[in-house]
């Protein structure tokens, strides 16, 4: 079976495959309001410093994993050791409950591109747009069912045909996209009229320091935590790990592969993109509606710019519908990424075809997506989650799987390299090629003490038992 096993064609086609699924969602409409509401510079600072320390030892850790035992998540812990092979079994649940309502959201994402596509940005950014559509009991269903099988096509055509050569394509147009928008973004100017009838002219540049300098006025000891905790978990949510995809796409990996090389790679794509999804989003949303019009999440993708981007006039809908299509594949390479990392583990657990085990992951999650969908009208309802926030379906899936199977699936992987099996098995693993091992001691400082410290805090936190 080892010969057999699919491979990615080099370095490259890993990387961005990599890249892609740690580019999501979570980069557009987390990062950049994180950002502004964390002091700018200070949490830019911070989240660096966590990239290249505790990102770097978690991702090195995992695709390791994936390599040295050539297998999915699902089956790769127990070839590490037995005893902790229960580990891929939250591993594999975790993009199983992702799947359905990402797919919901990536559904969310077309209707929007759609509608700005077709000059109806006006519409798109009215008020009650968002909630009345996804109340709508046909429409988000129809939209979910094309995003579930957009990605479904890529992840059935293979590793080689589809995820590396889809990666290949979509990756650079999602950066030059990026990259466009955020310039347009900068050479935006507005007159606005306050409530007390003055006018206040601001800039696309003025918005670029309000995200770039560090704001340390009124910084506190709290405040600082509360920072480095907003960043960490970002970093945690976005880099893929925990979720079974590094796993599975480190078994890809070509053996005579960099791992090192790759992973800081893949580290700096991810933070170049979070980065320019700040210098897109905070310059624009601060133009229109200053500081104070920052929101994160949902709101801010479906509600608060679809009003930026009107108010740019002429060039609204065009840039709008840039931003969809650039927000959309982001949301296919994460999307294609997280159902690979089931059918590979149904693939190695059952040894089935990709082709039937796609299909039966696609079916799954098109019931469960269907669920999540009426999870706003047929079957809406709301409770408190542990952690405060009010939830529907869609949010308790993924607090379930982001706030407490993550976290948990991370430590789990932290205690078992660092002190069952030993750091060695990774070291060994990104040096069998005779490559040198740059951050042998931090990895190991990491991976033994103070990733495990960080990821408790932040699971406790999500429980709502620490509050900061």
């Amino acid at each position: 079976m080892e010969e057999k096993r699919s491979k990615f064609g080099g370095s490259i086609g890993f990387v961005l495959a990599a890249a892609g699924s740690a580019v999501g969602l979570g980069n557009i409409w987390r990062f950049p309001y994180l950002a502004a509401k964390d002091g700018g510079g200070l949490f830019l600072v911070i989240y660096l410093a966590l990239a290249l320390t505790f990102g770097f030892a978690l991702m090195i850790t995992e695709v390791s994993i994936g390599r040295k035992t050539k297998q999915s998540p699902l089956t790769a812990y127990s070839k590490i050791s037995k005893e902790w092979g229960f580990i891929g079994v939250f591993a594999s649940i975790v993009p199983f409950m992702i799947m359905p309502y990402y797919a919901a959201i990536g559904g969310w994402v077309i209707k929007y591109f759609v509608a700005f596509a077709t000059g109806n940005g006006d519409a798109a950014a009215g008020d009650g747009y968002f909630g009345n559509f996804i109340s709508d009991k046909t429409e988000p269903v129809i939209y979910m069912l094309i995003f579930l099988f957009a990605c479904a096509i890529i992840i059935y055509l293979g590793v080689g045909k589809g995820i590396e050569k889809s990666s290949k394509i979509i990756m650079p147009v999602l950066v030059v996209l990026v990259i466009l928008i955020a310039v347009y973004s900068l050479t935006l100017s507005s007159t606005q009229t306050l409530d007390d009838g003055s006018k206040v002219t601001r800039n696309g540049l003025e918005g670029l320091k309000v995200y770039v300098i560090p704001d340390f006025e009124g910084l506190t000891l709290k405040r600082f935590a509360t920072t480095l905790m907003d960043a960490l978990g970002q970093l945690f949510y976005s880099l893929s790990v925990a979720m079974g995809i590094l796993v599975a796409y480190g078994s890809y990996m070509p053996d005579d592969a960099d791992l090192n090389k790759s992973i800081n790679q893949i580290e700096i794509f991810d933070t170049l993109v979070a980065f320019l999804a700040g210098v897109m989003i905070i310059p624009a949303v601060y133009v229109f509606l200053g500081k104070e019009g920052m929101a994160g999440g949902p709101s801010l993708m479906f509600v608060t710019l679809p009003k930026v981007f009107m108010q740019m006039g002429s060039a609204g809908n065009v840039v709008g519908a840039l931003f969809f299509a650039m927000v959309l594949f982001a949301a296919v390479t994460s999307g294609m990424s997280v159902l690979e990392a089931v059918v590979s583990s149904f693939m190695d657990k059952t040894k089935m075809s990709r082709s039937k085990a796609t299909v039966i992951e696609t079916l799954l999650a098109l019931i469960i997506g269907v669920v999540v969908c009426f999870g706003y009208n047929i079957f809406k309802f709301e409770v408190t989650l542990p952690n405060g926030a009010k939830a529907q379906i869609l949010d308790i899936l993924d607090y379930i799987s982001n706030n407490i199977f993550m976290p948990i699936v991370a430590i789990a992987t932290c205690i078992l390299v660092g002190w069952v099996v030993k750091p060695k098995m990774v070291y060994d693993e990104a040096t069998k090629n005779g490559e040198k091992f740059g951050r042998k001691g931090l990895y190991v400082l990491m991976v033994k003490y103070v990733a495990p410290v960080l990821l408790m805090v932040l699971l406790l936190m999500a429980m709502g038992i620490i509050k900061l």
